[in-house]
């Protein structure tokens, strides 16, 4: 298609064409197009190639692999927006549709409010499989009426784990850890290793902050590889729609594809309760950033793989119970990972400049790591962890501002939520050694007397508690050890 050009505004169909996995050398191709476009091919590469699958697993993998293309065409669909969504490869049911079109959904929330877009008419995705017997379709019932009116290849013949009946697979227990590079997931690794579960530090694309983190655990580690389709970048410098997509999502297909493929029983991700909360816009209502971390998606997503992928796959955040300041007081009892953690977003850019050290100091989420930690650890140690006292710079009010949700709403990045903030805050206002600091003395001089001083009680954030999906035996184990 050598005389197609992108053009955002006329496209009318966005494609799923196939996937497919390559056992010989470890190596997933997702392919997707535009109309009638050229081929958009994204690879997934897992280490350790060749793989040996048997049956049931090869099956079980092919269901995983189909459900990585479907939530990863995120990436390219954004980028028109269009009114059609098409799968040639394969067909889906509607609980399918309907997981999917909460992902694309809720996840591009954010990417729609700052484009002006709406969504909610546009993302349907086409069920033509009947849902597995006594089960609903669990969705809005788009993905039924769009069943009605889109036609989809005739599929290949279903198993009875496609038709939402997984079987158990007898995978092995072992757990691939999602590693950030940030505090979150090095408290999930320290807490699993203290209670003996055998793991695997896991992580997507060439991070060379997260390599170091995953180094210094000393534990086995998985780098799997994530090329994205090169013509998204043209695309984008041809007036793509461009913003934030739901990456969690992303990166939980992924890691679940590669569970089935190793043999392995859970996929963990660090998302604390707080992660469920999002940004409260004035005339709009809620949308949240982080949507693909918090409980509504983990809930669905975990529970799609054990019915439609295998029944003995675990998915589920291990910090879902804890607040974020709960999660900082659990980083701060090591000091292990201090000069290799940073939860400074601007490391992770695919493109554009980076900070030249591990924390900028300036964005929302140095801004709000710093006010977390605060509480818990001795002052001179966190200064020396992002190299300046965040507090004492006056320049940065505006931003403290923010996260305390005064005259502004909370930002869009992962952060606690706003009255996590205005505990820690409060906390630090009757500390000697920070209560001088200019961002502290502002806020007891001007917004403290504004808040009603119980709600300002730190030590009630610090409760585990709240929905999960962690094993109920290791929950038992843990649970004394984040209360403590």
């Amino acid at each position: 298609m050598t005389d197609w050009t992108f053009n955002r505004d006329a496209i009318r169909v966005f494609r799923f064409l196939h996937c497919e996995f390559d056992a010989r050398s470890g190596i997933a191709r997702l392919a997707y197009a535009f109309d009638d476009g050229p081929a958009l091919v994204e690879t997934i590469t897992l280490p350790g190639a060749p793989f040996v699958l048997d049956d049931a697993r090869a099956a079980a993998a092919e269901r995983a692999l189909r459900l990585l293309h479907l939530i990863a065409g995120v990436s390219y669909y954004k980028a028109a927006v269009p009114e059609e969504i098409r799968i040639d490869g394969y067909a889906i049911d509607a609980d399918t549709a309907a997981l999917l079109e909460s992902v694309y959904r809720n996840g591009l929330g954010e990417f729609a409010y700052r484009n002006g877009l709406d969504l909610r008419a546009r993302i349907r995705f086409p069920a033509t499989l009947p849902s597995p017997a006594g089960r609903g379709a669990g969705g809005e019932g788009s993905a039924a009426e769009a069943a009605s009116s889109q036609a989809v290849p005739s599929p290949q013949p279903l198993s009875r784990g496609e038709r939402g009946f997984a079987p158990a697979l007898g995978l092995r227990p072992h757990a691939l850890v999602a590693i950030g590079g940030g505090k979150d997931s090095l408290v999930s690794i320290e807490a699993l290793r203290a209670e003996g579960v055998e793991q695997t530090v896991a992580w997507i694309g060439g991070s060379q902050l997260i390599a170091a983190c995953a180094a210094q655990t000393g534990l086995p580690t998985l780098n799997i590889g994530r090329q994205l389709a090169p013509q998204l970048f043209d695309f984008n410098r041809q007036g793509a729609w461009n913003g934030h997509i739901p990456v969690t999502a992303v990166n939980s297909a992924i890691l679940a594809f590669a569970a089935v493929v190793l043999g392995v029983d859970q996929v963990v991700f660090s998302n604390e309760r707080s992660a469920s909360y999002g940004s409260l816009i004035p005339g709009t209502g809620e949308v949240n950033h982080q949507w693909s971390k918090g409980w509504a998606f983990e809930s669905a997503f975990g529970d799609y793989l054990q019915t439609h992928v295998a029944a003995d796959l675990r998915y589920y955040s291990l910090l879902r119970p804890l607040s974020e300041l709960a999660v900082a007081r659990q980083f701060a009892k090591t000091d292990r990972y201090d000069a290799h953690f940073s939860s400074c977003n601007r490391n992770f850019h695919i493109l554009g400049e980076r900070p030249t050290s591990r924390w900028c100091g300036v964005c929302p989420k140095c801004h709000f790591v710093f006010l977390a930690l605060a509480p818990f650890m001795p002052k001179l140690r966190l200064v020396g962890i992002t190299g300046r006292n965040l507090l004492d710079d006056p320049a940065q009010i505006p931003g403290f501002d923010a996260l305390l949700e005064y005259q502004d709403h909370k930002p869009f990045e992962c952060v606690g939520e706003g009255r996590e903030s205005r505990a820690a805050m409060a906390f630090l206002a009757q500390r000697p050694e920070w209560r001088e600091d200019a961002v502290v003395r502002r806020f007891v001089r001007e917004i403290l007397p504004q808040l009603d001083a119980a709600e300002l009680a730190l030590a009630p954030l610090l409760v585990p508690e709240g929905e999960h999906r962690i094993p109920a035996a290791l929950w038992e184990r843990l649970r004394d050890r984040f209360a403590a």
